[in-house]
């Protein structure tokens, strides 16, 4: 069994470090788990532990899924929490809405579900986790220093390929392996 997911890479510019930086310094006072930056990455779907017998038709589905958009570049803005204020869980970093972007997930949700892996109840929502939450000391001047970080252009990536991760748990944190990459390439047929 293999623990996978899919999911877009981002490679951090200086100005996503330069925000990122300035976050870990705003909440130094909260217990936050943040994210390496260097591991940043959009995941279109969580597979879970799964047979590698079934990586073959994963890759199939996924290369033809490849074959069906051309690159592309996304916009990195905004900050935000999933949770409430009062009970904040994740710390995240947007995509300004991207057609081309939904596009990829839809057919990778679409071809996934058809081999068995079944789409998620909530819909896609494109995001980078940064930080997992684990204690507020003052929800009060946690939700003002979030706020204090709405609406920043954080950063534009040029989107040429996702891939087949495969994650491996480690005391120190989550290690992400790729199995296997998809350049992005619509052919003209």
């Amino acid at each position: 069994m293999k623990r996978l997911f899919v999911a877009v890479k981002i490679i951090p510019s200086d100005s996503f470090l330069e925000v990122y930086e300035h976050m870990m310094d705003a909440f130094h006072y909260d217990k936050i788990s943040w994210a390496n930056p260097d591991n940043v990455h959009i995941t279109i779907k969580f597979l879970g532990d799964t047979e590698e017998g079934n990586i073959n038709r994963i890759n199939e589905v996924l290369e033809n899924c490849a074959k069906e958009i051309d690159p592309f570049d996304i916009h990195i803005e905004n900050v935000g929490i999933f949770g409430s204020s009062y009970d904040p869980k994740i710390i995240w970093f947007g995509i300004k809405e991207n057609n081309a972007l939904l596009d990829l997930s839809e057919n990778i949700l679409n071809g996934l579900d058809l081999i068995g892996f079944k789409r998620d109840r909530q819909n896609f929502r494109p995001h980078l986790t940064v930080g997992r939450v684990k204690k507020i000391n003052n929800r009060k001047n946690f939700q003002k220093r979030i706020n204090h970080f709405k609406g920043l252009k954080i950063q534009n990536s040029r989107i040429d390929s996702f891939a087949l991760y495969e994650s491996i748990l480690k005391p120190t944190g989550a290690e992400h392996f790729v199995i296997r990459r998809f350049p992005l390439i619509a052919s003209d047929c």
